[in-house]
């Protein structure tokens, strides 16, 4: 049996934004469409790393399906952490997710749809009721990062929306090995069975 070979790390540029006032209009809703977005109290890890791994992956999501339950737990089920699932006729469709930082500022540390459901126009909407949600605990201000591996949409529609670029950095990004997707998955299964 040989062994499957590591993933090469990726390099990737990632740019930070501001958004320093709430965006004037936001975007309707898509019409056809049945669209829900609710918070996620008490997320579930299962379902957050499923959700991480629906939207992410193409996009090389790794750092939230590295944690342990521990660590992962810790994170999003702080009360700082706000989740908002989205749902398309009934089946999950994408998320958000929010961080209130103690200096005010409140981070969009997540946000993207799955592929199912891309190319429908919901982007735009889902982004505007992020920030909403966001500035509605009146920050001093929205921050979000996004980087050279992400949607190639991602970086014109934050711009569109009013965020700002602050500053670029390098990263490095290591993607999951065939391992890690088996393991978590064994995990999943025994967790849920």
């Amino acid at each position: 049996m040989t062994k499957a070979a590591k993933p090469k790390s990726l390099k990737a540029t990632v740019t930070h934004l501001e958004m320093k006032r709430r965006p004037r209009a936001t975007t309707p809703l898509p019409v056809n469409l049945h669209a829900t977005l609710m918070k996620a109290t008490g997320i579930p890890l299962h379902f957050y790393r499923y959700l991480q791994w629906q939207v992410g992956r193409e996009w090389h999501w790794v750092a939230r399906l590295r944690l342990t339950d521990e660590k992962l737990s810790e994170i999003v089920h702080a009360k700082s952490t706000r989740i908002y699932v989205l749902s398309v006729e009934g089946a999950p469709a994408g998320f958000f997710e929010l961080s209130d930082r103690e200096d005010g500022t409140v981070e969009l540390v997540y946000f993207g749809l799955m592929k199912h459901v891309r190319r429908r126009g919901l982007g735009e909407w889902m982004l505007g009721q992020a920030l909403s949600t966001a500035w509605s605990s009146t920050p001093g201000r929205v921050i979000v990062s996004t980087n050279t591996l992400d949607h190639p949409a991602a970086l014109p529609l934050y711009q569109k929306m009013g965020f700002e670029p602050m500053s670029q950095n390098g990263a490095i990004i290591r993607p999951l090995a065939d391992e890690e997707i088996l393991a978590m998955v064994k995990s999943e299964n025994q967790s849920s069975g």
